[in-house]
């Protein structure tokens, strides 16, 4: 490993744009993993930079800490992540992604007509769910979750 290889956490938190106690939640909770310096000061490898990236970019996607550290778990530790490496979390998260997609969209269109219908009626209203009928599905919003309506 070069000396260049190895950074401190404030570099850290100004080439990754998070602050300091930022690093500090994710080191805590097992994503990112510092060594310490003879002087036991925390030194990282300059690929954690990467590894912060990705961590924001899963969390504006919904990704939970905990699904994040999974995905995480599946990169090398004894080397720099390749473009292979990336690309087989990328199609883990890509299958996740067309699944909240899915979500959004229906909830946009449900939405949209609920508003954009003028009908001020909940006979008519897609998310009214008189008689909790749509509990038959299961636990949840079940017609955003894409279940068919239950008459």
């Amino acid at each position: 490993m070069k000396a260049n290889d190895i950074i401190s956490i404030g570099d850290l938190a100004a080439r990754s744009g998070l602050s300091v106690s930022a690093i500090r939640f994710y080191e805590a909770r097992g994503l990112i993993e510092p060594f310490r310096s003879s002087g036991n000061q925390r030194r990282f490898l300059r690929s954690d930079i990467r590894r912060l990236s990705f961590i924001r970019i899963a969390q504006q996607l919904g990704l939970s800490i905990e699904g994040i550290a999974a995905e995480l778990s599946k990169l090398p530790h004894s080397r720099t992540p390749t473009a292979s490496d990336w690309k087989a979390i990328s199609s883990t998260l890509k299958t996740a992604l067309d699944e909240r997609i899915a979500v959004l969209t229906r909830t946009r269109d449900i939405l949209d007509g609920c508003i954009g219908c003028g009908c001020l009626s909940l006979k008519k209203c897609a998310l009214y769910n008189p008689g909790d009928r749509a509990a038959r599905g299961g636990a949840g919003p079940r017609y955003v979750f894409g279940d068919p309506y239950i008459d």
